[in-house]
């Protein structure tokens, strides 16, 4: 029945919003730094079954199949893609990158993420007053675990496995001050994401799997790099066309069902 096309057309013109601010949000973060894109998945929502399929005829036969009419669709889910984004080369000793799988940890208030602490693919950090490694943002996150710089270092060098050196006046070779950790999760997927390029654990991701770069399948680091977004403005700009085109034919959808009804009451006539 026309009622039963609106309420799908509907379901879809709903469905298909979530979607366009997704793509939207994708294109608005193309240069936040880390930035991993999302997607919007769809699901078919209840049928109505107006035949069964296998029911026997009179004459002993069955039905090959049976006759089902849906009743719209609804956004499932969005789901972030972890893909490695490029590399790019800064010269700046605290621009880090992890090559390969893995998320930096920062601390954060305990409201924020549990045990206080998230995880992110921005490595766009950079000193406090204190001399602690912080992310380079509005609200200074510290590295976890801590890590102070000498405030007369004259170089600071990080190595691929995560160690800290600096090197001092009157020193012929560097110190090491502390070890970067990388975080891994069994279903990075399932992390909550709660601004500021951070993701917290939630039950879906399972616990972090702490440990040190380069080690059981964790990416490298690599200093005086960062890691861009991962969006594809081709592949997003394709997405919306066609979220636009899919609004039309909804749109078109609610049209044809609504000549539809406005035939069906001007049968009386």
């Amino acid at each position: 029945m026309a009622v039963l096309a609106l309420q799908s057309a509907a379901s879809g013109l709903s469905a298909l919003n979530p979607q366009l601010d997704v793509i939207s949000n994708n294109l608005a973060n193309i240069n936040t730094t880390g930035f991993k894109a999302s997607r919007a998945n769809f699901q078919d929502l209840m049928y109505i079954e107006r035949a069964q399929p296998g029911v026997e005829n009179s004459n002993g036969d069955e039905r090959p199949t049976g006759l089902y009419v849906g009743l719209g669709v609804k956004v499932s889910g969005t789901q972030v893609t972890f893909t490695q984004g490029s590399p790019l080369t800064t010269g700046r000793p605290y621009d880090l990158m992890v090559d390969g799988l893995g998320f930096f940890k920062v601390q954060v208030e305990d409201a924020l993420g549990p045990n206080s602490v998230a995880y992110t693919r921005a490595g766009n950090f950079t000193l406090n007053s204190d001399g602690e490694i912080v992310l380079a943002n509005d609200q200074g996150r510290r590295l976890d675990p801590i890590i102070t710089i000498p405030n007369d270092a004259i170089s600071v060098t990080i190595n691929m496995d995560g160690r800290v050196f600096v090197l001092q006046p009157g020193q012929a070779e560097p110190t090491e001050v502390g070890q970067i950790q990388i975080t891994t999760f069994v279903n990075p997927t399932g992390l909550k994401q709660v601004g500021e390029n951070l993701f917290v654990e939630s039950a879906a991701s399972g616990p972090e799997i702490l440990g040190n770069p380069g080690e059981e399948n964790r990416g490298r680091i690599l200093q005086n790099r960062l890691e861009n977004s991962n969006v594809d403005p081709t592949r997003e700009l394709i997405e919306m066309i066609r979220t636009q085109r899919a609004f039309e034919m909804n749109s078109s959808s609610i049209r044809a069902a609504d000549e539809t009804l406005r035939a069906v009451a001007q049968l009386r006539r």
